[in-house]
């Protein structure tokens, strides 16, 4: 008798670990997705690269701000001469200083500061992406992690329920009541059901240590995720996830490039014709008899005959069309994705649907009918096995299905560049004036 109320006892809390799952992991490192963001901003080599490239972009966005392109030249000779005059002889010295700047012609100046602020503004925007890209993958291994989380506490409790009746079954064994082919079976399970919980703690030691690198934190820490597995709602149709394309920072920044590329072709184009050079100089000629002082003004126009910058309008040709190939694939890929994980989602969510409403309440219900059968002696201990694994497998269908949820939907979001958090001002680089 006392094994039998064991057993029912077992069997009671089995039913409640199927409808209510065990408590929250240890807080001691834990993390909140939002605490994530935070700390993969700050440390993640990635987006230290991509702004550290901001600092060239914005250099040559100043350089293309001066009054002039070429700076002055500036020049100065000296020399003494030996003069002979008839029977008279002297030495006399001579001595010239000047200055001579370039002009650019044509509309190059213009055309060099347009390129360069698109250019600057191309990639402070990349800036954005990068970190627009960076939360999505923070978030796609914290919900891998969540998922793992849920899936060893399922599994945890799982290993204790069988457990407990493996252990009832043993002793009726060996008092008679039950048959070792029975023993045998219930063994067969715990040993099964605690292979299955090592091999998902080795997962999520993994998976952690993969979340551990992307936010630099230190070897030995390993973080909890904190947080509700369930992907939250958002409030958008296809129409709006499409017209967002556009407007995602990739995008933009494919947009600014073409608008840079044309602007250098325009540049090479124009420096196809000379720099006009202007000098301006004074110089002393000694003599004899005293000295000379001479102003020069000096105009200098290369002829373009021989060299036509057929080679810079080439590069800028093909700058500009790989420009204009990589803005339409990227924006064809983009609401590609955006449609294939929309038409995902809603078979996704039907699915879900079908689990909770459906399939899970039944296995659940099953459950509770093989606990009474059980007792009552109607069935043997393999058809109560069963029902507890179809309903465990059920569960395990249940987290897997919301974890897939959760990460489509992240997908879905960072294709259509909608729904990512503002980015912080620590490292965040200005855009450059006329492109904000």
């Amino acid at each position: 008798m006392n094994t039998r109320a064991a057993l029912r006892r077992c069997l009671r809390a089995g039913a409640l670990f199927f409808v209510a799952l065990p408590g929250a992991l240890s807080s001691a490192a834990s993390l909140t997705l939002e605490q994530a963001w935070a700390i993969a901003e700050r440390g993640n080599p990635v987006l230290r690269s991509v702004q550290a490239r901001l600092d060239a972009a914005l250099g040559e966005h100043a350089e293309s701000q001066s009054l002039l392109f070429n700076n002055p030249a500036l020049s100065a000779e000296a020399g003494r001469r030996r003069i002979r005059d008839g029977d008279e002889s002297g030495d006399a010295s001579d001595w010239s200083i000047g200055i001579a700047q370039s002009f650019e012609l044509f509309g190059q100046r213009g055309a060099r500061r347009d390129a360069a602020e698109r250019s600057a503004a191309a990639t402070a925007t990349d800036v954005e992406e990068a970190r627009r890209a960076l939360r999505a993958e923070v978030e796609r291994r914290f919900v891998a992690v969540l998922s793992l989380q849920e899936a060893t506490e399922l599994e945890q409790g799982a290993v204790e329920l069988i457990d407990a009746t493996a252990a009832i079954v043993r002793k009726r064994v060996a008092a008679g009541e039950d048959s070792r082919l029975e023993g045998n079976l219930a063994t067969a399970e715990a040993e099964r059901a605690r292979n299955e919980l090592a091999r998902l703690a080795e997962e999520l030691v993994a998976t952690r240590a993969g979340l551990a690198s992307l936010l630099q934190l230190p070897e030995a820490e390993l973080p909890v995720a904190m947080g509700e597995l369930d992907a939250p709602a958002g409030k958008y149709t296809l129409q709006e996830l499409l017209d967002a394309v556009d407007r995602r920072p990739a995008l933009r920044a494919n947009d600014l490039r073409l608008q840079a590329a044309r602007r250098r072709l325009d540049l090479e184009r124009a420096a196809r014709y000379p720099d006009l050079t202007l000098g301006l100089s004074q110089s002393k000629e000694g003599g004899l008899d005293g000295r000379d002082l001479i102003s020069t003004l000096s105009l200098s126009l290369p002829l373009p005959v021989f060299r036509r910058n057929a080679a810079g309008i080439g590069r800028a040709i093909t700058e500009m069309n790989q420009a204009s190939i990589e803005r339409e694939t990227a924006q064809r890929d983009a609401r590609a994705q955006v449609i294939a994980a929309w038409e995902l989602r809603d078979k996704l969510a039907a699915r879900l649907q079908r689990l909770r409403e459906s399939v899970l309440p039944r296995l659940e219900e099953n459950v509770r009918l093989s606990q009474a059968s059980l007792q009552a002696g109607a069935i043997g201990l393999a058809e109560w096995i069963l029902a507890q694994r179809q309903a465990l497998e059920g569960r395990r269908d249940l987290t897997r299905t919301r974890a897939d949820l959760r990460l489509l939907q992240v997908h879905l979001e960072a294709a259509a560049g909608v729904n990512a958090a503002a980015p912080t001002t620590q490292g965040a680089a200005s855009t450059p004036k006329g492109q904000q």
